[in-house]
């Protein structure tokens, strides 16, 4: 899939945007401050109905303004698809094909993609719940069940929060609500749990020949599901199942004296091995930005595998962050197979001689203008 053409209405600093790219390679090329981070930005939330960078979408609409619109066409394997998104200080709505979305379940997933930052690269090293983000985040344009199963996780989740909540507040306690609630996590946590399992293992295989050609065949990547479950306790549904309700009986009264939910994926993570050791704990910063480059380009792969479509990859200012051997296997990587738009203040020498045709923009105080193989430019 590729994103032909990108519309934006007040949307942070662009007042009015209307501009059409190459199914290949798109360069914002400009100083900082100037709003090319916006314009990934604005690709990522038609993509996913939010930001990236901030849970507020009041932030995104410009100043003094009341909405901002996001609206674009993407050419996918079984034809143009028209998508918009409106964000106004009250809410957003999606569009699908010109129809408004009730839900916006069921308009992420119609345009995939990837985003690759500098702050992606302390993915690996990073607090847990970047980790775990990372997956829900990912998994979720792959799978639409997943989507399901995670939202209604997360809603289960919040309501037995606030009961366990109450519940430390009460000389008499009403058990039974608290059950039903349990009973209902733990149905959902065993689903979500499955499919991290077998999305992570499939995540593992694609980025294990990734890593390995870009260390030169020195280091061997492998990814872990790390659950509070043993290994003997997650071996399926069932025994998914039986362990987190065991469980949720033994920590009950430290839950309800804590006022939370102590067990379940909400506090899984994912654990990075290079060469049998934690590449988070042990090691190099090479290492973990090899780790954290190999994941991002196994995703590719594995978003191919799973939707039968390329996602469109976003790499924001990250060559800047990567040595020469990295900057080549990524842009290798990328060359005739995925649409990107890469931001950038200048381009290296090593983009330079691997980008082939790249689309350029020349972006300046919220402009922008396509710059001419010549050197010049026009809007």
């Amino acid at each position: 899939m590729w994103l032909e053409n990108l519309q934006l209405q007040n949307f942070r600093n662009y007042e009015a945007v209307d501009i059409d790219f190459t199914p290949g390679v798109n360069i914002f090329l400009g100083s900082n401050a100037q709003g090319k981070t916006n314009l990934l930005e604005a690709i990522y939330a038609l993509a996913l109905t939010r930001s990236h960078r901030t849970t507020n979408d009041k932030d995104l609409i410009g100043w003094e303004g009341k909405t901002a619109k996001v609206s674009g066409v993407v050419e996918r394997r079984l034809g143009k698809l028209p998508l918009e998104i409106d964000f106004t200080t009250k809410g957003k709505k999606a569009r699908m094909n010109h129809l408004d979305q009730a839900k916006l379940a069921n308009y992420v997933g119609q345009m995939n993609v990837i985003l690759f930052a500098p702050e992606d690269l302390a993915l690996i090293k990073g607090a847990p719940a970047l980790r775990r983000n990372f997956i829900d985040r990912e998994f979720s344009q792959m799978s639409p069940k997943y989507l399901y199963v995670a939202n209604q996780y997360r809603a289960i989740l919040k309501q037995r929060n606030q009961y366990l909540k109450q519940l430390q507040n009460k000389k008499s306690r009403d058990l039974l609500y608290l059950e039903v609630l349990t009973e209902q996590l733990s149905g959902y946590a065993t689903e979500l749990i499955i499919r991290r399992l077998v999305l992570v293992e499939r995540l593992a295989r694609a980025a294990k020949p990734i890593h390995a050609a870009i260390t030169q065949e020195l280091e061997q990547l492998d990814i872990k599901y790390i659950s509070q479950l043993s290994e003997e306790e997650r071996q399926d549904q069932e025994t998914i199942k039986s362990a987190l309700l065991a469980r949720y009986i033994k920590l009950q009264e430290r839950e309800i004296f804590m006022g939370t939910t102590l067990l379940g994926p909400h506090r899984d993570d994912l654990q990075f091995l290079v060469n049998d050791h934690d590449v988070a704990e042990f090691g190099s910063q090479g290492q973990q930005r090899t780790a954290a480059l190999a994941l991002k380009l196994a995703e590719i792969d594995l978003m191919k595998e799973e939707t039968d479509e390329y996602p469109i990859l976003l790499l924001d200012d990250v060559l800047s962050e990567l040595d020469t051997v990295r900057q080549t296997h990524l842009l290798m990587a990328m060359q005739d197979k995925v649409q990107t738009f890469l931001t950038t203040p200048s381009l290296s020498d090593v983009a330079r001689q691997l980008i082939k045709e790249p689309k350029i923009f020349k972006v300046q105080a919220g402009t922008l203008n396509v710059v001419e193989e010549d050197g010049g430019q026009h809007g």
